[in-house]
């Protein structure tokens, strides 16, 4: 099956939007210091910077790893990586996480658009990993939450054929709905990916409108699909693929729904125990827009975005070796030809 969307059948170039967050990913040997604070399994809190510094202290003494975040972020990273033209806006700090954040994209050929603030902090995102591999954030957006629908660059997106928001950006109504809305009239093809179920949960309405008016791709996993629908997946993604061009629900280990052209399809995976599944999502949409600016089916963007996640949850944080990206590329090579 092909795709018909509108701006598919041209060169893409991506543009995204997101919180600038830098990830400091602790292992946990159980979950009380999730109960102490109040953080469901699995969900996206935001923080004030003293509970931020609470949890310094209370993994301190851990192996802790640093690496970039934020969820389109690791996304236009992993596009980088594979070749395909992106670019990436946000907003960042002067300070040492911030000045680490700009250098790790432009190495990785992500073209640079970010909004540099003196004299304040950046964001971070602590990642706590409990022994199943799920992941907790506890998110201080720092400066990344003071990024305003006025210093959207209309010249930037100009540049671009599509563009993707994270549905993390919904602390800032204005921003988010006027970054879909200013996309829109400019005809570049708009996706959005849905962030955490909580957030889903908490913004119901106002997500629902985003879509209906705005969004031609959406992403959610099954949790964050049911808080929008209030339908388990395979409803869900029929009821999402009414409303826009591409709908894709995934159900982690198990595969994938995708709609489009109404026509739905399941993709299947190979289910494994993961040891940390922070930016499985993230690595997902990377692969299916690698298989979209391939113009490969919608089969094959399943299959692709699924390898991405698959080798991403078989590492601690969201950064994958030189000699893993060599094997991504080459298992991509024959999922292309296929």
């Amino acid at each position: 099956m092909q795709y018909l969307c509108r701006n598919f059948l041209y060169d893409m170039k991506i543009l995204g939007i997101g919180n600038a967050l830098i990830d400091v990913l602790a292992k946990l040997e159980n979950d009380t210091l999730l109960s102490e604070l109040n953080m469901p399994k699995g969900s996206m809190n935001l923080i004030d910077v003293h509970t931020r510094n609470h949890i310094f202290g209370k993994i301190k003494d851990k192996h802790v790893k640093i690496t970039t975040g934020g969820s389109i972020g690791n996304t236009c990273l992993a596009l980088a990586h594979l070749g395909v033209p992106v670019g990436f806006t946000g907003k960042v700090g002067d300070d040492d996480y911030g000045k680490y954040y700009v250098r790790e994209f432009e190495n990785a050929g992500v073209s640079p658009h970010f909004i540099h603030v003196p004299g304040n902090p950046s964001g971070t995102a602590m990642d706590l990993i409990t022994p199943d591999g799920q992941r907790t954030f506890g998110t201080y957006l720092g400066i990344a939450a003071e990024m305003q629908k006025s210093e959207l660059s209309a010249e930037i997106l100009h540049q671009y054929t599509h563009f993707y928001v994270e549905g993390y950006l919904v602390q800032n109504h204005e921003l988010i709905e006027g970054a879909l809305s200013l996309a829109k009239t400019m005809g570049l093809t708009t996706a959005l990916d849905l962030a955490s179920y909580n957030i889903v949960e908490a913004e119901r309405e106002f997500l629902q409108r985003l879509v209906d008016r705005y969004v031609d791709i959406v992403f959610a996993n099954e949790e964050e699909a049911q808080a929008l629908t209030g339908k388990p997946a395979k409803e869900a993604v029929e009821e999402l693929g009414n409303k826009v061009e591409i709908a894709v629900v995934k159900t982690g280990g198990k595969g994938s729904w995708i709609k489009a052209n109404n026509e739905t399809i399941y993709v299947p995976v190979e289910e494994i125990a993961p040891l940390d599944t922070t930016a499985a999502g993230d690595y997902y949409a990377a692969g299916f827009f690698y298989g979209l600016e391939k113009k490969k089916s919608l089969q094959q963007c399943a299959e692709l975005g699924s390898l991405l996640a698959f080798e991403v949850i078989q590492v601690i944080g969201t950064k994958l070796p030189p000699e893993t990206w060599d094997k991504i590329r080459a298992k991509a090579q024959e999922i292309i030809a296929g």
